[in-house]
């Protein structure tokens, strides 16, 4: 497609059904004027479907989350993995484990993540421990609804959103919050003490995995 946009021409455009799942507001946009199409004898168009998630686009997202971790890495190197939950489309939440070392570093990542690229777009971001498996939700929340207290590990800015939010009061923009749901260090100012996750034994795991044919059970798809 070759064509030309005029900078002081808008034209109302939508509500499109969008990735969000949600139609899109109406809003003006520039006009692109088409001068010359050019194309094969047998033109492939190339699209996806969107709509509520999760739909074909959502996998091309998870492609590139996979793709710029290790650029998120190279600047921010504490980062042990990102998950972006399909249902979050991307740009309302995303989980992060980091391996914390000094006080308040989760606080530190949630800003330089706000503050990179597209990643500023981000409503929500959650940071846990290192061990936690991001990419299990489940594990995710039982961290965050055990691991926080309201007062002290929320962190409340604002800042840009996507276009397409449309939560926010203002266009483009608005709060975004922060979740430390690591494990809270004394110099956090936590007084109490931190309970101890609780593990079983290698010993008595092994106990148990020796008795899974005995008993005639499947180990398969069993946790400890």
């Amino acid at each position: 497609l070759e064509g030309y946009v005029r900078t002081d021409e808008m034209r109302r455009e939508g509500p499109f059904g969008d990735h969000t799942g949600y139609y899109s507001l109406a809003d003006d946009y520039p006009v692109f004027h088409v001068t010359c199409i050019t194309h094969r004898k047998d033109p492939i168009y190339a699209a996806t479907i969107v709509g509520k998630p999760p739909m074909e686009d959502c996998y091309l997202a998870k492609a590139t989350e996979r793709i710029f971790l290790p650029l998120l890495q190279q600047m921010v190197p504490e980062i042990i993995d990102i998950n972006m939950p399909l249902e979050g489309v991307f740009h309302d939440c995303c989980v992060v484990s980091i391996d914390k070392r000094y006080p308040m570093q989760a606080r530190k990542v949630m800003h330089a993540l706000w503050g990179m690229g597209q990643m500023m777009n981000v409503k929500m971001i959650i940071v846990v421990d290192k061990h936690v498996n991001v990419q299990e939700m489940k594990e995710v929340w039982w961290r965050v609804f055990n691991n926080i207290d309201a007062k002290h590990d929320l962190e409340i800015v604002e800042g840009p959103l996507d276009v397409l939010d449309h939560s926010s009061p203002m266009a483009k923009w608005g709060a975004k919050l922060g979740i430390d749901a690591t494990k809270t260090w004394p110099e956090e100012g936590h007084t109490r003490e931190w309970p101890d996750e609780i593990a079983m034994s290698d010993d008595v795991k092994a106990k148990v995995d020796a008795i899974w044919s005995r008993l005639g059970l499947s180990p398969k798809g069993a946790t400890h």
